[in-house]
């Protein structure tokens, strides 16, 4: 896909917002943050990608999707009315979802990593989990979560026990929810940054844009590629902007 950014605009990328974590009332004060956020970037804003993790926990029944968030999803319908283009990438806690951002919303949504071409720059965006070596407990662990028997066998539980269930796991359970230990582990181990030199090897790209990590970061991979971690709305409320020239990691403060 090919976007052009029209003067004066700009693009915004956020991920890893967990919305519902650790309880409701936390989560209530953090997502009245990020709506303010949405309000701020609406004035230049061209597109803003969701790069995953948007809730702690997200899972659509035939005709139930989770209680809450409406503030943070009618800001996000507001810019979309408004000509703002809004894409939205699949983490490993919202992998669950199926066609309500597109039905209700008119958004996109991403299952898969997928490559843009922004001002003649090359982006490829990925929330980043399952992408790399290692792993392999996390990457056994989806499959059985994106196997369709699976799926439906949860969807037969009740909405208030499957809720209560899932979100138990979710916060809980590591293996699951795919929470790394915070601490950079070095280039030769960050298994992003592995895969990202990989594709190096046979792809020019010019931004790797990812969620999921959770570590704020810009790191020159050689004379013109980036590996970027958007960060997190738990512990830093960052956020990555691209003008048309160049990408910088931003934190949000009012």
């Amino acid at each position: 896909m090919v976007i052009d950014l029209k003067p004066q605009k700009k693009i915004y990328f956020a991920s890893d917002q967990h919305f519902g974590a650790p309880n409701i009332q936390d989560s209530k004060k953090r997502e009245d943050r990020f709506v303010r956020w949405l309000d701020e970037i609406k004035k230049d804003a061209q597109v803003l990608f969701l790069m995953g993790d948007l809730f702690d926990f997200w899972h659509e029944w035939k005709y139930v999707v989770p209680k809450g968030y409406i503030r943070v999803l009618g800001k996000i319908a507001e810019l979309k009315d408004a000509g703002i283009d809004v894409y939205f990438f699949v983490g490993n806690h919202d992998l669950w979802m199926k066609s309500y951002f597109e039905e209700e919303l008119g958004i996109p949504v991403y299952f898969e990593k997928k490559m843009y071409e922004i001002s003649g720059k090359q982006f490829l965006l990925a929330h980043g989990d399952g992408l790399g070596p290692g792993d392999k407990g996390y990457k056994r662990m989806k499959k059985l979560f994106t196997n369709p028997a699976a799926q439906w066998a949860f969807r037969w539980l009740h909405p208030d026990i499957a809720m209560k269930i899932a979100n138990y796991m979710s916060q809980k359970n590591k293996l699951i929810s795919g929470v790394e230990d915070m601490k950079f582990l070095g280039e030769d181990k960050e298994f992003l940054i592995v895969y990202s030199k990989e594709k190096l090897k046979t792809q020019k790209i010019d931004y790797f844009v990812y969620g999921h990590r959770h570590l704020p970061m810009i790191l020159d991979l050689n004379s013109y590629s980036k590996y970027i971690n958007l960060g997190d709305w738990i512990m830093y409320f960052t956020y990555g902007v691209f003008d048309g020239h160049n990408f910088t990691l931003e934190t949000w403060e009012e």
